[in-house]
């Protein structure tokens, strides 16, 4: 029982210094690692153990400083939102484009507030479908491969990115709001599975990079990043911004919609405020879209 314990907590406490993929295999899923508390628990009250029970608290504590923080509710620190343009509104989903829904999507997240839109896992027809439905009250688009940047406010110095992949998968603009600039990319990393991460991981350096060399004094990077928040390859990048939790607490899961284990959507940020964010479905995607407002 204790050497269960005590290999449970090195699991959560020493998850970077696993090799391979037994490392993102833990990583993905370190997440549901607490489940493992109380099945611990529950063995030692079987064996009516008052030590094997204490054993079982330290994995819980290890869990808690692991995945506790991101858990705890937005509202909890959060400032007021700015009144008028002093705050901002985004949206983003993976709008999955076999779904046939893209346009459906689109209206729901307009339906939100937010005055910029992010949508990724666009085809030709997706593309036309979301920028009808955004036609009227996002004039301002751009687009770039599979990921598209619609607007409220003017779009300037819009640039497609491959972040190394070949193809565009992102993009990179900056939205002129009404209380300044703000540099948006809108992102769609390759996907990860067991033995084929490496072009994810790649584009997640290569985002990394051009963030950390960004002169704009505030950014966004909103978008379906295939990764969870424990994962390796998403430390540097989130070294650089700030990512906010759920206004109501709990994970920040997206994937799959009917049952939501994995936190793979993203919203962070640099020199902006975050004081709202919360998971949404639309359309007949597999993942659950982010709207997230911010003071500017």
């Amino acid at each position: 029982m204790a050497a269960g314990a005590l290999l449970l907590t090195g699991v959560l406490l020493g998850h970077r210094r696993l090799p391979g993929e037994l490392g993102f295999l833990v990583e993905t899923t370190l997440v549901f690692a607490g489940l493992g508390v109380p099945l611990l628990l529950l063995w030692a009250l079987r064996r009516r153990s008052h030590g094997g029970a204490a054993a079982a608290l330290v994995p819980l504590v290890a869990w808690a400083l692991v995945v506790g923080p991101t858990w705890v509710p937005l509202d909890w620190s959060a400032p007021d939102a700015a009144a008028g343009t002093g705050s901002l509104t985004v949206a983003s989903q993976n709008v999955a484009a076999g779904t046939g829904t893209a346009g459906e999507s689109a209206a729901t997240l307009a339906a939100t507030g937010a005055q910029v839109i992010g949508l990724q896992e666009l085809d030709g027809t997706s593309r036309e479908e979301a920028g009808a439905a955004l036609a009227a009250s996002h004039p301002h688009r751009f687009t770039a491969g599979t990921v598209g940047l619609f607007s409220q406010y003017p779009i300037e110095k819009a640039t497609a990115l491959d972040l190394g992949l070949g193809w565009s998968r992102a993009l990179r603009a900056v939205v002129d709001t009404p209380s300044g600039p703000v540099a948006v990319y809108v992102v769609h990393a390759d996907s990860a599975r067991l033995g084929a991460h490496d072009n994810r991981d790649r584009m997640l350096s290569a985002l990394t990079s051009e963030v950390q060399t960004d002169d704009a004094s505030r950014v966004l990077v909103i978008g379906d990043l295939n990764t969870v928040p424990t994962d390796r390859a998403f430390t540097d990048l989130a070294s650089l911004l700030h990512e906010p939790n759920l206004s109501s607490g709990g994970p920040a899961v997206t994937w799959p919609t009917t049952l939501p284990l994995l936190a793979l959507d993203h919203v962070l940020g640099r020199g902006v405020t975050f004081t709202e964010r919360r998971s949404i479905i639309a359309g007949r995607s597999d993942h659950l879209a982010t709207v997230a407002r911010l003071n500017l």
